[in-house]
């Protein structure tokens, strides 16, 4: 029973959840129309909020402990703890959130959804 490829692997790279290959986005977070190799059409595919909760969910635990791990260790001003975190988050959501939303659109490609 072969599904082909993964959703996690495709997603990650940002490839076409039915064949691997072609490219999923047009432009930073826009799903392209239909993939470029295989044909498969994308757009329909919604991802809808669930890349950027599960950013926020990843990004706020991680960064949590990061602040807990410096405010323990070298006890800096608030400023340099307001700058930091705040180009962190900023840094972290703009790499994170691309191949979290490639991964929810392959894993909604490869199950579908309830109206599907």
């Amino acid at each position: 029973m072969a599904y082909g490829p993964s959703p996690i692997a495709t997603g990650l790279a940002c490839k076409c959840p039915a064949c691997g290959k072609g490219r999923l986005f047009d432009g930073y977070l826009t799903v392209v129309e239909n993939c470029e190799v295989c044909g498969e059409a994308l757009r329909t595919r919604s991802s809808g909020d669930g890349p950027a909760v599960f950013v926020i969910f990843a990004l706020g635990a991680i960064l949590s402990v990061l602040a807990w791990i410096v405010e323990t260790l070298f006890s800096p001003p608030i400023w340099v703890h307001a700058t930091l975190w705040t180009v962190a988050v900023i840094v972290g959501t703009l790499l994170l959130l691309r191949p979290f939303k490639g991964v929810v659109v392959a894993l909604e490609y490869r199950h579908g959804t309830p109206d599907q």
